[in-house]
């Protein structure tokens, strides 16, 4: 399906929980002196206006990054990610928003590569575009994610972090995720994996869930993120999550320590909450 526009939703509570995870990943695997890559499955358009075009007419930033921008009381976790949206905002005004791309290349050493896929034909222009500067370090390409995963893993340098983050307007995308990282860990067990998802009243989602707790992994992070009450009706988004196979080992205390604050800040209503839920298997 090639609806999906994120411009719709760029900067909202789930960017602000999947991009602040994200950079505290890159961070912890930029610690060692050796090279990785960042794979992006569904890239998107790499950064987002939001004074203009699609994320206008939701509006959802508001409710999301907006409500920390001026906040000065912000956990280390989230200082750090409002450093790389601040980076596209040098006026210090709240014009644009960076997408998963751009914090990748924002936050990795210039000398590690990135490999962005994106199958929207507007969007994988877009990020061309955005990264046309780069040179060899960003590789953008025109294909499905899913499939791409199969001929890229392993990288060479053997060290990867793989984002998983899917429109999920199509359902057989839930399964679509699981039959990625099934096949994905045959080839590269030892990468870290994130995976986001959306929390929603339907069955497949905690169908997915619990298909990815049961991975052949070395450990995995399951955290949520939750800032209103679901609705009666059933529709819309409520939350969100984050699955990760094989986190860095720092990753759960520092969410454990943000969360509680995140939740406080990004709340709609007393239906907020989050959770964090880590498992080393033997």
């Amino acid at each position: 399906m090639l609806s999906y526009r994120h411009a719709f939703h760029a900067g909202n509570h789930a960017d602000v929980l999947k991009h602040l995870i994200q950079v505290q990943i890159i961070d912890y695997l930029g610690q060692k002196d050796k090279p990785f890559w960042y794979i992006d499955t569904h890239a998107g358009a790499g950064a987002y206006s939001l004074t203009e075009g699609y994320a206008t007419k939701t509006a959802e930033y508001v409710d999301g990054v907006a409500r920390l921008w001026q906040r000065d009381d912000l956990p280390p976790a989230v200082a750090r990610y409002l450093e790389v949206v601040r980076s596209i905002n040098p006026d210090g005004e709240l014009r644009h928003y960076p997408g998963s791309p751009w914090f990748a290349a924002e936050t990795m050493n210039r000398s590690e590569k990135l490999r962005l896929f994106e199958l929207h034909p507007s969007d994988f222009q877009l990020l061309g575009e955005c990264f046309a500067d780069a040179g060899r370090r960003i590789k953008v390409e025109k294909n499905n994610g899913f499939e791409a995963l199969k001929s890229i893993l392993p990288p060479p340098p053997r060290r990867a972090l793989v984002l998983i983050d899917p429109p999920y307007e199509d359902k057989g995308d839930y399964q679509r995720v699981v039959n990625a990282m099934q096949e994905s860990l045959k080839r590269f067990a030892t990468g870290t994996y994130a995976i986001w998802y959306p929390l929603l009243q339907r069955p497949e989602i905690k169908d997915m869930v619990a298909q990815l707790k049961a991975l052949p992994c070395h450990s995995w992070l399951d955290t949520t993120l939750t800032v209103r009450t679901p609705s009666k009706e059933g529709f819309g988004m409520h939350g969100s999550g984050m699955f990760i196979v094989n986190p860095p080992w720092t990753l759960p205390a520092t969410l454990n320590d943000t969360l509680p604050w995140l939740t406080t800040a990004l709340a709609v209503d007393k239906g907020a909450w989050h959770s964090v839920e880590y498992r080393e298997n033997n």
